[in-house]
């Protein structure tokens, strides 16, 4: 089965449209389907418009929140409610194009594919947009090791067992791919079509791209050093003791050779320093007590079994 998950924020003008296109395509496809709709608290009609489509079509199930959680909130609910094999995800905005959906299932399935990301060209979109998100898939990309022109295109099909193991917060949606490929799965993309926006409100900002910044550099933490946090907190502790040892180097030299004082703003910075490492080096063995505390009590484990013989 094919689980469809559209993550949906007030387009009521876009969801009818979107709905009749992606069951076109996915009837004409021939395969077993169904569709999720998460309805991130909408503010205007769009809970109508899908109540009244889920009311008509019993493939279509609704994911009503409260209030707006974001999209990774959304995408989370859909994965959790998904009951194909497969699940592909989309905008609800109508600028990804269902009928792309068909060559990335294609795709996953005669390369034997985890998972295919969406690659939207050309982009249609404004040029200080193009441009933010270029730099943006240029630094995640360095960063994740998994080079990608196009992480916050929303269109992408997965295997459904490796979203298992993904806990999404934040906006980390678009890092799902490195998730996935951290854990050894096999991880390609394709260019896909891209449309304008006609109807409706975009709710990407500016300042969202400090969010992505920030969850980057967490997801990095996490996957890279979770499991070994000494390492990190380690290091930072030893480069800072030994800038404090170089600084009180210095100050030695000074005083006998320079005819410095022992008592100077130096010497407050070699202990400010010295003292900076010792903390990080406690903050490390409390990190792996926690982890080691973690592990033994979900009786979790740091690997994951891709197939038994």
């Amino acid at each position: 089965m094919i689980s469809v998950v559209i993550p949906v924020y007030n387009e009521e003008g876009n969801i009818e449209e979107l709905f009749g296109r992606l069951r076109t395509v996915m009837e004409g496809a021939g395969r077993e389907y169904e569709v999720i709709i998460a309805d991130d608290g909408s503010t205007d009609g769009t809970g109508e418009v899908l109540r009244n489509l889920a009311a008509v079509h019993g493939n279509l199930r609704v994911l009503r929140f409260n209030i707006n959680y974001g999209q990774t909130a959304a995408l989370s609910a859909g994965f959790e409610s998904a009951r194909g094999d497969i699940i592909i995800t989309l905008d609800g905005d109508l600028q990804n194009n269902p009928e792309d959906i068909p060559a990335l299932i294609e795709k996953l399935e005669s390369e034997k594919l985890d998972t295919v990301c969406g690659w939207r060209s050309p982009r249609r979109d404004s040029l200080s947009r193009r441009l933010v998100s270029w730099a943006a898939n240029m630094i995640i990309s360095r960063i994740c090791g998994l080079k990608l022109h196009d992480y916050g295109c929303t269109l992408k099909a997965y295997r459904a067992g490796n979203l298992k193991d993904v806990r999404l917060y934040g906006e980390m949606h678009r890092f799902i791919p490195a998730f996935i490929y951290w854990g050894g799965g096999r991880v390609a993309e394709m260019k896909v079509s891209h449309s304008p926006r006609t109807r409706g409100r975009s709710s990407y900002g500016m300042n969202r791209i400090f969010s992505v910044i920030l969850d980057l550099i967490t997801t990095k933490f996490l996957t890279t050093y979770s499991t070994k946090p000494i390492h990190v907190f380690g290091m930072l502790g030893f480069i800072s003791m030994a800038a404090g040892l170089l600084t009180a180097l210095y100050v030695i030299v000074r005083k006998y050779y320079m005819g410095g004082e022992w008592i100077s703003p130096l010497f407050f910075i070699f202990v400010f320093l010295l003292g900076l490492g010792l903390v990080f080096i406690l903050m490390g063995i409390l990190a792996e007590i926690s982890v080691r505390i973690y592990f033994a009590q979900t009786r979790g484990v740091p690997y994951k079994v891709r197939k038994i013989d």
